[in-house]
Order: structure tokens, then sequence, then C-alpha cells
């Protein structure tokens, strides 16, 4: 058995820091074929910024020059200027999206690609212990989470500091006094922030965890909608999904609330702002210490220094995402594979071969309860010569799948060495030796794409005709050209629109169009009907001819012309022979063969 995860596996890990140097870094580094970019980014970003003064203080001439002084050219040329600026603003502003955008796009599709091949390359283990769900999230919403950092986050708070920066500049060369009036409700801006940052920092990750929820149900509940339906759990799951589903809005109510708090008490601030400034600036005009102009220059001042400090509040919870996601991400990335290619492969000779030895292997998935390893294969030893035709049978969980699971080295034995050829597997290429292996399994995955695919698997080193060749052989072929489209129908998700036995001789067909060393059969025909069982042992007869051939069965109908039989039985080869020489023994072969072949007698 697979030592299965503690904990609840639809639950995300608990936030980590809202901001880490080292992840921020390391994302970072994905911008680096995409420097000039980001280069023109921060330019027009900076340039946006600095144009956001140019309209007050052209405001403030107007007021204090042009009107006073009756100057109407003076005045067309500020209110020419002021259009320019305003509509220059906009296109600056347009073209970062555009950029910003694009820089998102392109670190997510590098980035999705690399965790794509970095699943490729982990080990079964891995898959045994993480859901498929858990696994899409990484791929999908915690990549798009980093999509919103790079678009509107990492690049965008520059434009927000630069023109914090510029206010507060502009202001200070003004009228310094009003400059320290408006930044006078700085510290209770500083401290709502504070206050706001925690809440929804506890609302985020409690959104996030009702959200894994939901998914977790709503996968499991669709995956499994025929159970549902045999079992009239629809009521039942449909208030069971009300319940997670109002956890979920309750924790979005709350983050909403926040927001809904935080944006007014800033606009408040601003109001507050904005009335010290008319009350000190207006006093000053009274004192002839200062104009309307620079009052009024002030008021507008003040509406956009408030406004990037709103956005830096809106960022803090996108970067606050983006940490939590990288966390995720970088952990599946950081993984070592536990099944690894050899630093200097060695290559299997050229030619027939298939040569297959178990030296005193031992092998376990996972502990049992006082954290000793729970062996399912024990000292298992045996030699299967090329050509030969073996079978291996025993009761579930003998270990038979395990053996096909070692070879194929899904997985690595702790003790004991494996071989092919005379050639350790642990010193070839995972890839060379598993296409030399053809391997048939009970429980038959097919892609959505059509037939054609199914069977070379995208391979166009097959041609169309070998793929024919291989759909023959099975008995296949016929059964195709049936179908609407023939080898270019689409099958739909996991083969859906084709019937037990079709799938299984699509999955020997695609088998053979591989030419490989060595056949494997993992109960491949123990759901086919008796007539399409006929024609698959037909073809496989004269396919296994000069093969290396392994065949897993519970019926024994099916491996009695093997050159011989191993008997297992919990995880240890106890019988080895052909089929008559086992019956001989009496042994535990014996028993297996007349519990499937006794007779019922007659009442």
């Amino acid at each position: 058995m697979n030592q299965a995860p503690t904990g609840p596996i639809q639950e995300e890990d608990a936030l980590g820091k809202a901001y880490d140097a080292r992840l921020m870094r390391r994302l970072l580094r994905y911008l680096g074929p995409y420097r000039w970019k980001v280069v023109l980014a921060v330019v027009l970003l900076v340039s946006a910024a600095l144009l956001q003064i140019v309209g007050p203080w052209l405001i403030q001439m107007a007021l204090d020059d042009a009107v006073p002084e009756g100057d109407g050219r003076l005045l067309s040329i500020l209110a020419i200027a002021y259009m320019v600026a305003t509509l220059a603003t906009f296109g600056l502003q347009y073209a970062q999206a555009l950029v910003t955008t694009w820089l998102g796009q392109s670190v997510m599709y590098d980035l999705r690609m690399e965790i794509f091949h970095k699943l490729q390359e982990l080990d079964l283990t891995f898959f045994d212990r993480n859901p498929v769900g858990r696994l899409m999230t990484r791929i999908t919403s915690d990549v798009e989470t980093l999509n919103e950092l790079f678009s509107s986050g990492v690049v965008a708070i520059f434009g927000d500091l630069f023109t914090l920066i510029f206010i507060i500049s502009a202001m200070l060369l003004l009228d310094w006094q009003l400059a320290l009036v408006t930044m006078s409700v700085m510290p209770l801006v500083v401290w709502a922030a504070f206050v706001f940052r925690s809440r929804i920092r506890r609302a985020y990750r409690d959104i996030r965890v009702r959200l894994a929820r939901i998914n977790a149900f709503l996968h499991e509940r669709i995956t499994g909608m025929q159970v549902v339906q045999l079992f009239n759990r629809e009521e039942a799951d449909a208030r069971r999904l009300d319940e997670v589903n109002d956890d979920y809005l309750e924790a979005h109510l709350r983050s909403i609330t926040y927001y809904a708090l935080f944006f007014p008490v800033i606009e408040v601030f601003t109001a507050i702002a904005l009335a010290l400034i008319i009350w000190v600036g207006g006093a000053a005009i009274l004192a002839e210490a200062t104009t309307v102009g620079v009052v009024t220059a002030f008021l507008l001042y003040a509406r956009r220094f408030f406004r990037p400090i709103q956005d830096l509040s809106e960022k803090y919870n996108v970067l606050q995402g983006a940490m939590a996601s990288s966390e995720r991400i970088f952990k599946l990335l950081d993984r070592e594979p536990a099944i690894a290619d050899p630093a200097s492969p060695r290559p299997l000779p050229e030619g027939l071969g298939g040569d297959i030895e178990f030296r005193d292997v031992w092998f376990a998935y996972g502990q049992d309860e006082e954290g000793e390893p729970d062996w399912v294969i024990r000292g298992l030893s045996f030699r299967i010569r090329p050509g030969e035709k073996v079978a291996i049978v025993g009761h579930t969980g003998a270990g038979k799948t395990t053996i096909i699971n070692l070879l194929m080295r899904f997985y690595d034995p702790q003790k004991g060495e494996i071989l092919l050829d005379g050639i350790p597997i642990r010193e070839v290429a995972q890839k060379e030796l598993r296409a030399r292996i053809g391997l048939v399994l009970q429980d038959v995955f097919l892609f959505s794409d059509d037939v054609q695919y199914n069977i070379r698997m995208g391979d166009r080193e097959i041609s169309d005709e070998s793929v024919r060749a291989a759909a023959r052989e099975v008995g296949a072929e016929d059964f195709v050209n049936g179908l609407s489209r023939g080898f270019a129908t689409p099958l739909g998700e996991r083969g859906s629109s084709l019937s037990v036995g079709e799938r299984q001789l699509i999955s020997f067909a695609r088998a053979l169009a591989f030419d490989p060393r060595i056949l494997i059969l993992d109960e491949a025909t123990s759901s086919v009907d008796s007539e399409i069982e006929a024609r698959i042992d037909e073809a496989t007869r004269r396919l296994m001819e000069g093969r290396t051939s392994v065949v897993i069965a519970h019926r024994l109908s099916t491996i009695q012309g093997a050159d011989r039989i191993f008997v297992m039985h919990h995880g240890e080869l106890v019988e080895e022979g052909s089929h008559l020489e086992l019956l001989e023994m009496g042994g535990l072969y014996s028993r297996l063969h007349e519990l499937q072949f006794q007779t019922v007698p007659a009442e």
C-alpha cells in the first residue's frame, strides 16, 4: 500500500511571509529574458508619473499669472499644454498597460511550461501523494496569481512610488509649509493601512482554504457522479455543497467588507488633508503669504497624492498572494525526482535481447505503524530469457503489478538489483528503458484526441500505415473503420465513446505500434468479453513470437500456454514451472486452479 499523506489533501498550506526577499529575487529572475521590456515599462511609468504633476502646475500658472494679468495668449497656451499633457499621460498609461500585461503573460507562459516539464520528470511516488486537484492549482491559479504580480504589481509599484516622490517634490518646491500640512495626516493613513493589512491577510487565507474545499468537493462529486446517482445522494451532496459554498461566501464578504471600509477611510483622510489645505492655505492667501494658484495646485496634488497610497495597499494583497503562490510553486520546482537518470547512462545492446533478471529485490511503498518498511516484494529473484513467455499469478496484493512497476522503473527497489540484457536498469536512461517495453494495463487511459493519436501517441516517426498495421494485428481495424471518421475520430475524455473492449484493443495497438522488445500484459483481457478476448489472444500469440513476454492474469485460462508460470504469495516467488508441472506439485497454483475451475454440483 502507498503511504497516504496526512491531513486533508484539499487544505492549502498556511500563509508564509507577506514579503520574502529570497522568493522575490527568484521571481525577478524570470524577467531576465525580457529586461528591455521591463526597462521600457519603467520608463513609461516614470514618464506618466512625471506628467501627472504638470497639470496642477499649469493651473497654478494660469491662476497666478495669466488671469491676473489678463494674458489671453498665455492662458490659451497653458490650456493647450494641459490638454497635451493629459493626452500624453493617457497614451503613456495605455502603452505601459500593454507592456506590463505582455510581461505578465510571457512570465506566466515560461513558468507554466517549467512546471509542466518538472511534473513530467517526477516519479510516481510524488503523484501517489499529491492529488490531481492540488497539482492543477499549481499550474493554473498559482501561476495566474504571479501573472497579477508581474502585470499589475512589481512594475506598477515603481509608478506609484515615483508618483509619490514627484508629487511630494512638487509640493515642497511650491510651498514647504503647505506640504507639511498636507502630509500631516500620513500617520493616520499608515495606521489604517496596518490595520487593513492584518485583517485582509486573515480573510485572504480563509478564502483560499474554502476555495480549495469547494474544488475538492466538486472534483470528487463530478468524477464519481455515477456513484452519487446510484445511491441517490444528489440532495445530500447539494446540502453539503451549500454549506461549503456558504463558508466561501462568508469569507469573501468579510474581505469585501474590509475593502469597503478601507477605501472610504482613506477618502476621509484625503478630505481632512483638503480641509487643512483650504484652512491653512486660505489663511495664507488672506495674509498674502501665498497665492490662489498655489493653494489650488495643492488641492489637486493632495487628491493625486492619496491615490497611489490606495494602489499600494491593493498591491500588498497581490504581493501576499504572489508570495504564497511562489512558495508553493518553487517547492514543486525544487523537488528532485526520486527516479533519476545516471550521469553517464549505459546504452542497451542493439538487436533483439529482452533478458530480464531480478536479483534479491526488496521493495516497499511505505512504512508500517512502527516505522519499518512495509515490504510488498521480499527477496525476489528470477530470470526471464529472451523470447520467453512468462506468466505471473497470485492472489490480490501478492506483488504482481509491483514487479512491472519496478521493471519499468516507475519505482526503485530499496534492496537488490534489476537487470535488462545484463545491464542494471539504474544505469540506463529511463527513455531508452521504456522504449524497449510495451505495456498494456487493465485500466486503459486514452486521450481525448483521435484514434490515430492514441495509437502512436503523437510520434510522427510512426507512419499512418504502421498505425493501421498495428490496429490490424490486434483486430481493431474493422471497428475503427466503422467509426464516423475512422482513425480521425475523436474519442472524447478517456475514450468515453468506446466500449471497454474497444479501448483495450486500442491500447494493444498502441503498444505494438512502438515495436517493443518486451511485451507486458497486466490483466489486459480481464475486462473484455469472450469474443474480443479471443481476437486479442489470437493476435498476441503471433506478436509474442520472438519477444520476451510477461503476462499478469487472474484468469488462469489465459496463461496455460506460457513457457513458465511464476506464482507469487505475499511478495515472494513460491512456485515456478509450466502449467502441468505446477498442477502436479499440488501447491498454491493447484489450489488457485481448483478454485477457478471447480464445478458446482447439481441440486
